[in-house]
C-alpha cells in the first residue's frame, strides 16, 4: 500500500505489548519520539507475563556490584563456542557488548529495576567462558497497586505459578512457605504474604505482589504510563505501508473493523511475538511430529512475520535449529475443565531419584540437563526409538518431598492427581510400566542401573549431577551427588511430559540495530524487528537463563536508539565501551488509548 491518506502521524509505530515491544516503545519515547504502541489483545505482556522473566546480560553492571566477576568477553568465548560457525557473530557482539549499558539505561531512568541473580549457572558449564555466576538478572519484585485498575491490562501467570487462587510466588519463596513451621521468621514471612493477598483480593481479581516475568511485564507498563506512551488495545497491524524510501507507516484494525492509516515517520517496530500459534509455519520450521503444545500466548499468531515476509524480508529457518527454544511440559485438567501445560523447568528433574524413560523404558538423556536440551534430545532420540512423550518416573515419597510438575512439594494426597489422570501411581514398578506402555523388564533393568550409579553417585550413562546446573537444582543436602538417589520404594508414580515451546527462535533476519533485512541482506528503511519475530541471535543454541528475554530487551533498545537517530556503535565485546549518560527520569502519569 502506498501514497494513503493519513488518519495519525506519529514518529514511531510499534507493534506488540511484550517485553520487547513495551521497552522499545518506552526507549523510543525517553528519546524524545512520538510513539504509538498497538496491541491486538486487551492486555501487555504477552508469553512472556508468564515467564521467570530472567535476562541473560553477560557483564551487567549488577552483579559486578554484588562482587561477581564476570564479563562480556568471557561470555563471547562461551556463544563462540556453542555456535561454532552457525548465526551471526556481528550481532552476537552487539547483544554482548550493548547488553549491560540498555539494563544501566532502564535502570537510570525509567521503573524498569533488576537485581542480581548471583549463583544461576550457564546451561553449557563444560564450555570454555561458561560462567556459574552473574550472568543472570531478574526484575525486582512490583507492587500492582500502582496501577490501580489497570492491574487488570497485566495478563496474568498461569494459573499453577500462583497458590490459593491467585498469590504468585518466586523461587525464593518456596522454602519459606514449606518452612513456614519450621522458624519464627518463616512464619512471619509466610503470614505476611498471606495477610497482603487477603487484602489485594478486596479490590483485585488476584494478589497484587507480582514477581519473575509478570514483574518485567508491569515495570515495563508502569514506566510506559508514567511517559505518557498511548497504548492502543484490541488494535493489530493488519498491514505495512510502503513507498520509495522503504516503510513508511502501517494500516492498524481497530475494534469493529475499522482501519486507520497511520503514518510513522521513524518506522515500525514489530514485536507481535513470534510465530508459535501459526499452524502453518509451525509446520514449516519445528521438528517432525510437529509439537502440539505450546506456552506462547494465544495472540502469537505470526502476524509480524507474515508483515515482514509480506514487505520482503528474509527469513531463515534452517539457522535457528529445530525451531524454538524447548521445555518439557506435562498436561493437566484444570478446575474449569480446560487442560494447560505445565512447564517442567527447574524444580524437579535435577533432584535425586527421578528418572526419565522412553516407550523402550530407557534413560536417553541427563534429567538435570536445562529444559531445552533435554527436549533438544527427546527430538533426537525418537527418530529411532518413541520418546515423545517421555516419562519422569520416581517414587511417591519423591513427589511429597520435592514435588513434581504442578504438584507442590509437601503434598501428602496424591490420589485427586492420580484419579485427574495428571499422573500414574501404581505399587511396583512392574505395574507401573504396564500402564504406561512400557516393557516391565526393561523398565526394571533400567531402575536397577539408575540404582548402581545413586550408590556409587557417578552416573555412566548421561552424567546427571556432574554439571554445574544440575547441581545447582538438584538437593544440596543429599550425597555423594545431589541429583541420584534409588528407586526402590513403592508406589511408584510416572508423569507425560512433552516438547512445548517457550519461545520461537525463527524470525526476521535484521542487523544489529534490528533493521529488518531483505533478501538481498540489505535493511529495509523504516522496518525493525525484535522479541521473537526477530530471527534468534543463538544459533539453535541455549546458552543460559534469559536467552530470550535478554536479546529481546538489548534489540529493542538497539532499535529506539537508531529510530532516534542515536545509533549505538557495537565494539567488540570488552574492548571498554562504557554506554551511554543515562540520567534524566521520565515523568507523567497515564496513557490513552488510539
Amino acid at each position: 500500500m502506498s501514497h494513503p491518506n493519513y488518519d495519525r502521524e506519529v514518529d514511531l509505530l510499534v507493534a506488540g505489548a511484550g517485553a520487547g515491544g513495551m521497552a522499545a516503545a518506552l526507549v523510543a519515547a525517553l528519546e524524545g519520539l512520538d510513539v504509538l504502541l498497538s496491541e491486538k489483545s486487551q492486555q501487555v505482556g504477552g508469553t512472556a507475563s508468564t515467564s521467570a522473566g530472567t535476562l541473560w546480560i553477560p557483564g551487567n553492571h549488577q552483579s559486578r556490584d554484588a562482587g561477581y566477576d564476570d564479563s562480556a568477553a568471557k561470555a563471547d568465548i562461551y556463544m563462540r563456542a556453542l555456535a561454532g560457525n552457525g548465526g551471526d557473530a556481528a550481532l552476537r557482539e552487539a547483544y554482548l557488548s550493548t547488553g549491560p549499558e540498555a539494563i544501566d539505561y532502564l535502570m537510570a531512568r525509567t521503573d524498569v529495576q533488576f537485581i542480581p541473580c548471583g549463583k544461576h549457572p550457564d546451561y553449557q558449564s563444560q564450555i570454555p567462558g561458561a560462567a556459574v555466576s552473574g550472568r543472570a538478572i531478574v526484575p525486582r519484585i512490583f507492587d500492582g497497586r500502582l496501577l490501580g485498575k489497570d492491574f487488570a491490562r497485566v495478563r496474568p501467570p498461569i494459573p499453577e505459578f500462583m497458590v490459593f487462587g491467585g498469590m504468585m510466588v518466586g523461587k525464593d519463596d518456596i522454602p519459606r512457605l514449606l518452612g513456614r513451621f519450621r522458624s519464627l521468621a518463616n512464619f512471619a514471612y509466610s503470614a505476611r504474604l498471606l495477610l497482603r493477598y487477603m487484602a489485594d483480593r478486596l479490590r483485585f481479581s488476584r494478589g497484587t505482589r507480582v514477581v519473575m516475568g509478570n514483574a518485567l511485564v508491569a515495570r515495563l507498563y508502569f514506566s510506559l504510563r508514567k511517559a505518557n506512551v498511548p497504548i492502543a488495545f484490541g488494535t493489530s497491524v493488519k498491514e505495512l505501508i510502503r513507498g520509495p524510501d522503504g516503510v513508511t507507516g502501517a494500516v492498524l484494525e481497530v475494534e469493529g473493523g475499522r482501519a486507520i492509516a497511520v503514518r510513522a515517520r521513524k518506522g515500525v517496530v514489530l514485536a507481535t511475538g513470534g510465530y508459535a500459534r501459526n499452524p502453518a509455519f509451525r509446520a514449516a520450521f519445528m521438528p517432525k511430529p510437529v509439537p502440539e503444545r505450546s506456552l506462547a500466548a494465544a495472540g502469537n499468531t505470526g502476524d509480524g512475520i507474515v508483515l515482514g515476509r509480506d514487505a520482503g524480508a528474509r527469513i531463515a529457518p534452517g539457522e535457528h535449529g529445530t525451531g524454538a527454544f524447548w521445555t518439557p511440559v506435562s498436561t493437566l485438567r484444570r478446575k474449569d475443565g480446560s487442560r494447560g501445560p505445565f512447564p517442567h523447568l527447574s524444580l524437579d528433574r535435577a533432584k535425586p531419584g527421578l528418572i526419565a524413560v522412553n516407550k523402550a523404558g530407557r534413560r536417553f538423556v541427563d534429567e538435570g540437563a536445562s529444559y531445552h536440551d533435554f527436549v533438544e534430545a527427546m527430538f533426537e532420540e525418537n527418530r529411532t526409538t518413541p520418546s515423545i512423550p517421555a516419562y519422569l518416573i520416581c517414587e511417591a515419597d519423591f513427589v511429597r518431598r520435592y514435588g513434581l510438575g504442578a504438584i507442590h512439594p509437601g503434598t501428602t494426597n496424591l490420589k485427586p492427581f492420580a484419579e485427574s489422570g495428571y499422573i500414574i501411581l501404581a505399587p511396583t514398578l512392574e505395574a507401573l510400566a504396564r500402564r504406561i506402555g512400557v516393557d516391565p523388564a526393561a523398565l526394571r533393568a533400567t531402575v536397577a542401573r539408575h540404582n548402581g550409579f545413586a550408590a556409587t553417585g557417578v552416573d555412566l550413562d548421561f552424567g546427571k549431577g556432574a554439571r554445574e546446573l544440575s547441581r545447582f537444582n538438584g538437593d544440596p543436602a543429599h550425597t555423594p551427588n545431589p541429583c541420584l538417589a534409588p528407586i526402590v520404594k513403592g508406589p511408584f508414580c510416572a508423569v507425560e511430559v512433552w516438547p512445548a515451546e517457550i519461545a520461537s527462535s525463527t524470525g526476521l533476519s535484521t542487523d544489529a540495530d534490528a533493521r529488518v533485512l531483505g533478501a538481498d541482506g540489505r535493511p529495509i528503511p523504516g522496518l525493525y524487528a525484535c522479541g521473537n519475530d526477530m530471527a534468534s541471535i543463538m544459533a539453535g543454541t541455549y546458552p543460559g537463563p534469559g536467552t530470550t528475554l535478554g536479546p529481546a530487551i538489548v534489540f529493542a533498545y538497539r532499535a529506539a536508539m537508531r529510530a532516534a537517530g542515536k545509533a549505538i556503535s557495537a565494539p567488540r565485546p570488552g574492548d571498554g565501551h562504557q554506554g551511554l549518560d543515562a540520567a534524566q527520569q521520565p515523568g507523567g502519569n497515564d496513557h490513552a488509548l488510539l
